[in-house]
């Protein structure tokens, strides 16, 4: 059995995501991988990711797009780990991220770590992603905010089964997990201040996080976050069902 899976969502990364895959190879064991689902990239990341010749990376390929909420779906889809690390294609990880959150995963089911916010070249902003945040694990902070940045996120096999498949019409798959978690399993969530990755920041990034919404009030509040709600409800009324 696998006992991490590192779950990459990619899509012409070819500028950083070799820096990206070496800092997750070099604290990966023999028995771990990385699931990278390519939803159709143009330019030089699949033979960037292809030159490592590492047999504990496993590329899929999309048919056709699927976009930022069903690339990472699709990676989770192939991950056999016991622990699922997400993985944006532009940052940079710590030594001990992974050795870190297994730590904390032998208590809790979902761990969050802070991250430091750095610019294209890989310089700090001299920001810290839980800066500008609260500071609560509550459901409804985090419903109106949340502190749930997928990058940052590791969690075992039992969310992984839970959370599958994603509902129709997510806004983000970090938002939905971390939320459904939080909603049926509070205290098996952890956010933990210590930095444990480079978050970069450019102008090619797919998610916007770290960044101010352009969205209106009306659709962060009564779409966004409804829409949120209603689904983890019904998950948590089917999955109460089977049992």
């Amino acid at each position: 059995m696998v006992r991490v899976s590192v779950c990459m969502a990619v899509y012409n990364g070819e500028k950083f995501i070799k820096q990206q895959i070496e800092s997750i190879l070099k604290q990966l064991t023999l028995e771990d991988e990385i699931i990278i689902s390519d939803d159709g990239s143009t330019d030089g990341t699949l033979q960037i990711v292809n030159d490592f010749r590492d047999c504990r990376i496993k590329i899929v390929k999309n048919a056709q797009k699927h976009g930022f909420v069903g690339n990472f779906e699709n990676a989770l889809r192939y991950a056999s780990g016991n622990f699922i690390f997400f993985s944006d294609q532009d940052d940079v990880w710590e030594l001990n991220k992974i050795e870190r959150c297994l730590y904390f995963l032998q208590k809790y089911d979902l761990v969050v770590h802070n991250a430091l916010l750095v610019d294209s070249k890989g310089e700090s902003l001299n920001r810290k992603y839980f800066d500008t945040l609260h500071n609560s694990n509550s459901f409804l902070y985090n419903f109106y905010k949340t502190r749930f940045l997928g990058c940052c996120m590791a969690f075992n096999r039992k969310v992984l089964k839970e959370c599958l498949p994603f509902p129709r019409n997510i806004v983000a798959h970090d938002y939905w997990i971390g939320m459904y978690w939080l909603f049926k399993y509070h205290r098996s969530v952890y956010f933990l201040e210590e930095i444990l990755m480079c978050y970069r920041r450019h102008g090619g990034n797919v998610s916007t996080s770290s960044e101010k919404s352009n969205n209106s009030f009306l659709y962060k509040i009564l779409i966004k976050r409804f829409y949120l709600l209603k689904s983890i409800i019904k998950r948590f009324i089917k999955i109460q069902f089977k049992r």
